[in-house]
């Protein structure tokens, strides 16, 4: 059974966030609300917990978890960041994109495409999950909450509770999300590549 916290959108409260990121260092797997839709996260270096979010969504050992970062000192560790895509990141985050970079040696092999060594980055920009990254000192190793069968990801707390609730070690309530994804944005090069059109801008990347 998991355990539900209601935490507040604009300002968490710091004994709340203490408790989940205590639940994410023991191997916990929570859900957890982002500036899209809610999505799972669990520790970087957790492989159970990562099996668990696998098994969750019905995912194969080919999909790639996205490391959400704080800010962008988080990504300069995972991803190698030359100066046109620190500046387009610095532009556009926090904020809902999902950018992949190449991988650097610090994120484990399993978590980036095996040929390119690529990983997925992003900086949320909302304060619960904001908080939790504060806390923990490092990225969360995560992906959207969306079920298997289903065209959109999860946005409420409550029914997230109802439906995973022995799947889970937490829900965090921050509040109804956004139910449209993250857009997508590949900066392996110098030029950037829309990958996918989401709740933030797609203009600048077209």
């Amino acid at each position: 059974m998991s355990q539900f916290f209601q935490i507040h959108p604009v300002s968490p409260q710091p004994r709340l966030v203490k408790q989940a990121v205590d639940i994410i260092r023991k191997g916990g797997v929570i859900a957890y609300p982002t500036d899209s839709a809610y999505a799972l996260g669990c520790h970087l270096g957790d492989k159970k917990a990562a099996d668990r979010i696998k098994r969750i969504r019905a995912l194969d050992d080919k999909h790639n978890f996205t490391l959400v970062c704080r800010d962008l000192s988080d990504v300069g560790i995972y991803a190698k960041v030359g100066t046109v895509q620190y500046r387009l990141l610095k532009t556009y985050t926090p904020g809902a994109y999902t950018f992949i970079l190449p991988a650097t040696s610090e994120v484990p092999r399993r978590l980036v495409h095996p040929k390119r060594r690529q990983i997925g980055l992003r900086v949320p920009d909302n304060a619960v999950v904001q908080a939790i990254l504060a806390e923990l000192g490092e990225p969360l190793m995560s992906t959207t909450l969306l079920l298997p069968g289903e065209a959109m990801p999860m946005v409420d707390p409550d029914e997230i509770r109802d439906r995973l609730q022995h799947d889970l070690d937490l829900v965090i309530d921050g509040g109804f999300c956004d139910r449209e994804p993250t857009t997508v944005v590949d900066l392996s090069e110098d030029v950037p590549a829309l990958i996918r059109e989401g709740k933030g801008d797609p203009e600048p990347f077209r």
